[in-house]
């Protein structure tokens, strides 16, 4: 008697995402993403804009990489496809999206980048949706030497998939040779860099020189993007303090609330934190949100312990300086689900949405999942 088994439609689903297409077999060299059908506008062009909203995530790595799609980035995919399709044509569209790092698990491999990442990505730029990724430790290693051959496999890889996305070498919005550069739109400036490298003089004088020549009478709001957290609870922070996170701390977070960005958007951990840095200067009171959004696809993690965040307090304690803890992520990997944000600009005010993918919908991490940064 032949036995007939039946296989579930989410087996057939999870099974049919595991195809790659077949012009993404190549090996040794990384396909470009598509350009977006809609890309982003000249700088001038959107200058009277003030209410728009963005898409931020972070750490779409899969176990997978190199063999099959990214599903569980897939599924976040998915679910960013139906949010943006639902806010188009109202007064607060979704214009382009943000990626903090950490595409596939080896950067320095082109087949998991074309087999697993790309055609992932693909959906979104197809859509008409720009969309910018900032390098992690993943894309382009650990060495924060520029001449490691690690490192320079792994970049060569990422300006290969991206040449169409981010501003070409001579824009004055690019840096040179380096994954570091910024997009505008509206009142609101965009800076992506990269964090692996973050004791570069050469990177950090081009982004304090960005910073100082900004338009601050049309930029209201500054947004900056990397893979690493100034401060974080899960494996990669607590008691662990990565070279990255030091450079962060000492260089940039100064350097930030001097020129008073408002949003400090990182990965790195696989889970959802948000901390509040308040500060006075000879302005008035300020304040820096960072948050941490690791729920692109990656392995998920927990919560590990906190950091000793005395140190930097008393290094930065004329500013009158403090750092709350505004949402922990869960003990257990399952208590921080896939999720994304979604960003929120009216003028000087920014709400950040959080929405939550799969069995994490309902993702609540203020016991609501919208707030205003302004608020609290």
């Amino acid at each position: 008697m032949q036995m007939r088994i039946k296989v579930p439609a989410v087996v057939v689903f999870a099974l049919m995402l595991s195809v790659p297409r077949a012009e993404a077999q190549d090996t040794t060299t990384a396909m470009a993403i598509s350009p977006p059908t809609s890309p982003l506008p000249a700088e001038a062009a959107t200058a009277g804009v003030k209410k728009f909203s963005f898409i931020a995530y972070g750490d779409t790595r899969g176990g997978l990489d190199g063999i099959a799609l990214q599903t569980n980035h897939s599924l976040v995919v998915s679910s960013m496809l139906a949010t943006i399709a639902a806010r188009t044509g109202t007064p607060d569209p979704i214009i382009f999206v943000v990626q903090s790092g950490d595409a596939v698990s080896d950067g320095r491999s082109a087949r998991q980048l074309n087999v697993s990442y790309v055609p992932v990505v693909d959906r979104l730029t197809d859509a008409g949706i720009p969309y910018f990724l900032a390098v992690g430790n993943h894309d382009v290693r650990n060495s924060q030497n520029l001449a490691d051959s690690d490192r320079v496999r792994g970049l060569k890889n990422y300006l290969a998939v991206n040449k169409d996305l981010i501003p070409p070498d001579g824009s004055p919005r690019r840096l040179a040779g380096y994954p570091t550069y910024a997009v505008a739109y509206g009142n609101t400036y965009v800076l992506l860099f990269d964090s692996i490298i973050g004791g570069d003089s050469t990177q950090y004088d081009w982004i304090r020189r960005q910073l100082e020549g900004l338009d601050r009478r049309r930029f209201t709001n500054i947004v900056v993007v990397c893979h690493h957290p100034a401060f974080s609870s899960g494996p990669h922070g607590g008691v662990n303090v990565e070279a990255s996170t030091r450079a962060i701390r000492e260089l940039y977070m100064p350097l930030f609330r001097k020129h008073h960005v408002k949003l400090f958007i990182a990965g790195h951990e696989h889970l959802f934190e948000h901390w509040v840095e308040r500060y006075t200067d000879e302005s008035g009171p300020h304040r820096l949100d960072q948050i941490v959004t690791g729920g692109g696809g990656a392995p998920l993690y927990g919560y590990t312990g906190e950091p000793d965040v005395r140190p930097y307090l008393a290094a930065n304690a004329a500013s009158g300086l403090t750092l709350e803890h505004l949402v922990k992520p869960g003990l257990a990997p399952g208590e921080n689900p896939y999720h994304y944000l979604v960003v929120h600009v009216d003028g000087e005010n920014i709400r950040i949405e959080v929405i939550g993918v799969d069995w994490g919908r309902g993702f609540q991490p203020y016991r609501t999942n919208t707030i205003p940064l302004q608020n609290f």
